[in-house]
């Protein structure tokens, strides 16, 4: 299987990662190794988290208070969002 980000999931990774590194050097490398290492459980095993009514699959960041929603299409993993848990539910479900 292989990962795709959709545009917007990918934005709000390198902006999410730019926050971080604003408020202490290191701490964006951090947060980007920690939804690498979400992304290595999904492909493990991406039917591991339930599949939630419209179709999309969610695993929570384990330090910081993000989540990651993604699609299996196929071969493809599909990353719908990198998201924030406590700003806008499901803002990202449109992109479905």
């Amino acid at each position: 299987m292989i990962v795709e980000f959709l545009e917007e999931a990918e934005l709000e990774l390198f902006e999410a990662a730019t926050w971080y590194e604003s408020k202490e050097p290191g701490l964006g490398k951090r947060f980007r190794n920690e939804v690498a290492h979400v992304l290595d459980r999904i492909l493990e095993d991406p039917t591991l988290w339930r599949e939630h009514s419209s179709g999309y699959r969610r695993v929570n960041c384990p330090v910081f208070p993000y989540y990651i929603p993604f699609f299996i299409r196929g071969e493809k993993i599909l990353i719908a969002a990198v998201a924030h848990e406590r700003r806008k539910p499901g803002y990202w479900k449109y992109r479905t």
